[in-house]
């Protein structure tokens, strides 16, 4: 009796494009799966005193690890996307650039430069590289002006400026929406990182108290919007016209004629 022929087995490179890009897709998405998983923890954690859940009700410890597995995902995300090695290395040039023009600054209370470049890379090069720009300029302007608690926030929130920067691709640039968006962008950059002064020093945590934090650095994050509006104003969009000219040399598209 003649058996029926098992069916061909993928060929080795195919099979192994496959499992490294399955592999860096589980890696992102197990970072969210994590994060998913803690708050669903600290949720539940008020139910059950005295348990190991109890270390979840510390909302700055729990909000900084939300923080941190979500730079890795999206660390981890950049890494298994299609990119080339000359994108990678303007990526680290931009990031580089942009905690350059941040070091300088710092004398003058939240104007911060360094916002607008990393929302000029968004438009330009899409969400992914955005972020990835955004969290290289907070880790390493910080090596500069110190480490802490706060930079996986900054690095979060300058990261989020690049990605939100990249969903406005359809739209045309003009110096309007770009100063517009600059000033959001001082205002959430602020309500992001006082969050984790309000989670780790602040006590009792309602949003009496979050509230009070928020308007209390109110003036720090208008000086940060204002800054972004006039870089915004004056550097927009001679700046998205020079890095749009590095994208159109940098990459190529195939298109079929036929």
């Amino acid at each position: 009796m003649k058996l029926p022929r098992a069916s061909k087995a993928p060929s080795f490179p195919v099979y192994k494009r496959w499992l490294q890009g399955g592999f860096h897709l589980r890696k992102s998405y197990l970072m969210l799966t994590i994060i998913l998983v803690l708050a669903t923890l600290a949720t539940i954690a008020p139910i059950y005193p005295n348990s190991p859940l109890d270390i979840l009700t510390n909302w700055g410890l729990l909000a900084t690890m939300l923080v941190i597995l979500t730079v890795i995902g999206f660390f981890f995300e950049f890494e298994s996307s299609t990119i080339g090695s000359k994108e990678i290395a303007l990526v680290a040039m931009l990031g580089t650039i942009a905690a350059a023009l941040r070091v300088p600054f710092a004398v003058f209370p939240g104007v911060q430069p360094c916002t607008y470049l990393v929302i000029c890379t968004g438009y330009v090069f899409g969400p992914l590289s955005g972020f990835m720009v955004g969290a290289v300029a907070a880790l390493v302007s910080n090596f500069f002006l110190g480490q802490g608690p706060w930079t996986p926030y900054q690095m979060l929130a300058w990261g989020l400026a690049g990605v939100s920067a990249g969903y406005l691709r359809w739209a045309r640039p003009h110096v309007v929406w770009l100063v517009a968006f600059g000033i959001i962008w001082g205002y959430l950059y602020g309500w992001i990182t006082n969050t984790w002064f309000w989670a780790a020093f602040i006590y009792p945590l309602t949003f009496k108290t979050f509230w009070v934090t928020q308007m209390n650095a109110v003036w720090f994050d208008t000086f940060h919007a204002i800054g972004n509006a006039l870089f915004m104003g004056i550097f927009g969009l001679k700046t998205i016209s020079i890095l749009e000219r590095f994208r159109k040399r940098f990459f190529w598209q195939y298109r079929n004629e036929t």
